[in-house]
Formats: structure tokens, C-alpha cells, sequence
């Protein structure tokens, strides 16, 4: 039996009086291409910060790979993870950011290739070519001496895609990576995102709002609601046929809004 890559175990998060997730339990098996779908605020975005360690849990537990992220074992008893453990469980995860967060001072190549030197002890030439395969992979290896400036919004999430992918993760995170895209850019992000389901076996999780991507793309889809999964299935399932009356609403908000692809 395979054991999941990401479990979750009674996981809350709270600001003060606010509960985000409210004890979360869900497992995601490696491979599993995992849409996470619900209105504004419901903790999607929260899930992700979480397994980046962006945020710290309020209670519950999340395992990585078999092991305890926010904790590790000493001797008999869980204690707080230290910095050593959280930086080498996250160099198993990646993450894709709604608004692109690359370097502006650097090129696009040094943007992808910093990581790995900086983190990873990477030998700078090494870290360069690897660049430009990715760079290649994405459509950006013409782009690779250009500064961020000078890209548009799709090229530059392009490129973000890329820098995630050079610390060879086993899990890749993105959050609503074309909401801050005009529409005739969103296309382009989301190809390369189709690529890299058909051509890696890595685990991904999808934050977003392209219900028609989520449905194509997916394995499996959530639905939130208030901190809590209201319903869980394959895409058909819950586009097609959701059982809950609270996601047939929110799927008739998004049909009535009218598709972005």
C-alpha cells in the first residue's frame, strides 16, 4: 500500500477569535493532482501556507512524506520542529505564488538558479544550465537575460514556475497562480501547468478558480466552505454531480460569473 505524500490530522489554524480550518483531516497520495475549489476565505490559501511552514499551526498535525512537519521526535516525545528540520522538510515542497514574487534586481536565469546555490550548494554553472532546461520546459529560455520589467504578467509567472521547479521538489503548491493575469495571458500559465501533470509524477495541489483547469486537470477535487471540506470527489463528481447543496450554489455562482478559459 502506498503511503500518502501530505497527510492532515485534525489540523486548526486561528487568528485570535477567527477559526481558518477547522479540524482538517485529509490525506493526498504521491502523484495526486488535488483541486482545491471554494469562495473567497474559506482556507484554501491557508492549506498551502501551512505545508510552505508560511504559518504555524494552531492545532492538529501535518505529515510530509511520513514525517512530522511542524514537529520531530525526541526520544519518546513530539517536541517543536526546530529551524534544521522545517528547512529540510521544505525543500521537498514548492510553491507558486499569486503575484510572482521574483527578484527585479536579477535576471531571469539568476532568478531560477539562485535558489539552488544559495540552498543546496549547487555549483553556480550547474545551477545556470539547469536553469535554462527549465527556462526551455516553460518557453522562457529566449527570455533568459531579460529583467522582470520587462515581462508580462503570464511570462513572469512562467519563469516563477520555473524557480520552484530547480529545487526538484516532490511537491508543487499554487495558489491561485493566474488570478492576477488578463485573461489572454491565463492560457499560457495554465499549458505549462498541463505539461508538467503529463510529464512529472510530482504531487500537486491547485488553489484556484478556473473551474473548467480544475475539472480537466485534476484527480480529485475539494470543496470548502468555512474552514471545512463540505465535499470531496473526482472532478465529475463535484462539477457534474455535487451531492451538497452549498457547492451546487457555489458552482451556479461561478457558471453565472461565466468561464475565464
Amino acid at each position: 500500500m502506498l503511503q500518502p505524500i501530505i497527510q492532515l490530522q485534525n489540523v486548526t489554524k486561528r487568528y485570535g477569535e477567527l477559526t481558518v480550518l477547522d479540524g482538517l483531516d485529509f490525506d493526498v497520495m504521491p502523484g495526486e493532482k488535488l483541486a482545491l475549489i471554494g469562495p473567497s476565505g474559506s482556507g484554501k490559501t491557508t492549506i498551502l501556507r501551512l505545508l510552505m511552514t508560511l504559518e504555524t499551526l494552531s492545532d492538529g498535525h501535518i505529515l510530509v512524506d511520513g514525517e512530522q512537519l511542524f514537529h520531530m521526535q525526541r526520544g519518546t516525545a513530539l517536541v517543536p520542529a526546530d529551524e534544521k528540520h522545517l528547512h529540510r522538510m521544505r525543500s521537498k515542497i514548492g510553491m507558486v505564488f499569486q503575484h510572482f514574487n521574483l527578484f527585479p534586481h536579477k535576471c531571469v536565469r539568476d532568478n531560477v538558479a539562485l535558489a539552488p546555490i544559495l540552498t543546496k550548494g549547487v555549483k553556480p554553472a550547474d545551477a545556470q544550465r539547469r536553469a535554462m532546461e527549465l527556462l526551455d520546459m516553460v518557453g522562457m529560455a529566449g527570455k533568459a537575460d531579460a529583467m522582470p520589467s520587462a515581462l508580462s504578467g503570464g511570462q513572469k509567472q512562467r519563469v516563477a514556475i520555473a524557480r520552484a521547479l530547480a529545487l526538484s521538489p516532490r511537491i508543487m503548491l499554487f495558489d491561485e497562480v493566474t488570478s492576477a493575469l488578463d485573461p489572454e495571458l491565463v492560457e499560457e500559465v495554465l499549458n505549462v501547468m498541463r505539461l508538467l501533470g503529463s510529464q512529472t509524477d510530482m504531487t500537486m495541489l491547485l488553489v484556484t478558480h478556473e473551474m473548467s483547469f480544475a475539472h480537466d486537470f485534476a484527480d480529485r477535487v475539494l470543496f470548502f466552505d468555512r474552514g471545512r471540506i463540505v465535499e470531496s470527489g473526482p472532478p465529475d463528481e463535484i462539477f457534474v454531480r455535487p451531492q451538497q447543496e452549498r457547492t451546487q450554489a457555489f458552482l451556479r455562482k461561478v457558471v453565472a460569473a461565466g468561464p475565464r478559459v
